[in-house]
């Protein structure tokens, strides 16, 4: 109780300094004519969004089962992270095309205001990940928050390399270069999140090796045949299976304690949170191990 007390205080502390960044790289982006910097101003915001979610869609996922939701609310970190990432990307590619036009129609930029405010930036985000970086020892939501600002602390290292070239050479050119090479680094970062959460939402399964599982489970004495399989995630950590297993006709008694072995095998060597098994004397002993609609229509 007192870690997630804690984890909620720094999280609030974290969100209103990367608001206050926000306004700082705006006004200074403004002010200085650097895309780069209002690139970063967009990021720190769309980071000070991401926080706010990830924290309330945290708290909301760590609500007990109700008769509505049996499986939760860990879904809601899921939909937080998708969304995050699609806004990230959104922003990366209208900051894109403006630097491309910039490249075509450069300009002015004044490379002084520009290196302050990327320092305080810099300084601000270091600060960010130091305040997280207890709790990201103890929980992987804030470790994913933790590294996403440090990318930015990364992001605002090249935007002050780009203010002393403006600055020291006067080639304004190096702004809209920074602002693509940095949209592109967080897209780029982005993709495996949407990828990964959009695959939690459409039920795909997890990377098992499901031919060892089954082998594994034929080998206990009791089970003749495994069929019928299933696997997804409620949220990345999170693993549900489902399985048909052929057995001899035994009493309930001589079954239950197969079923706590299969259960076993499954946590401490799969890593599966939550199993169902469906034991069968004979039927779909012929069947594949993954479920075929047409395998019951010819039964």
């Amino acid at each position: 109780m007192e870690k997630r007390s804690l984890s909620g205080g720094r999280f609030f502390l974290v969100t209103v300094l990367n608001v206050v960044i926000t306004i700082f790289e705006f006004i200074g982006g403004l002010l200085s004519g650097s895309l780069s910097l209002l690139s970063d101003a967009f990021h720190n915001c769309g980071d000070a969004l991401s926080i706010v979610l990830s924290y309330a869609a945290h708290r909301i996922g760590s609500r007990q089962q109700t008769r509505t939701n049996t499986y939760g609310y860990r879904r809601a970190e899921i939909l937080a992270a998708l969304l995050n990432a699609l806004v990230l990307v959104v922003i990366c590619v209208i900051l894109a095309v403006e630097a491309v036009r910039r490249l075509f129609h450069p300009e002015p930029v004044q490379g002084t205001v520009m290196l302050l405010v990327a320092v305080v930036s810099f300084v601000a985000n270091l600060l960010s990940t130091i305040l997280l970086n207890h709790g990201a020892k103890h929980n992987l939501n804030i470790r994913a928050t933790y590294l996403h600002l440090l990318s930015d602390a990364l992001a605002s290292v090249g935007v002050i390399i780009g203010a002393l070239m403006i600055t020291l050479w006067h080639v304004n050119w190096v702004d809209p270069v920074i602002t693509i090479l940095v949209g592109s680094y967080i897209a780029w970062e982005s993709w495996p999140i949407i990828k990964q959460a959009l695959g939690i939402l459409m039920e795909a399964s997890p990377k098992l090796n499901y031919e060892a599982i089954a082998r594994d489970i034929e080998q206990l004495p009791e089970v003749e045949g495994v069929h019928h399989l299933h696997a997804w995630q409620i949220d990345e950590n999170n693993i549900v299976f489902s399985v048909h297993v052929n057995m001899d006709n035994l009493p309930l008694a001589r079954i239950e304690p197969v079923y706590r072995q299969i259960e076993t095998l499954l946590c401490r060597k799969y890593n599966v949170n939550h199993v169902t098994i469906q034991a069968e004397c004979h039927r779909g002993e012929h069947e594949s191990l993954f479920y075929d609609q047409n395998d019951w229509r010819h039964e």
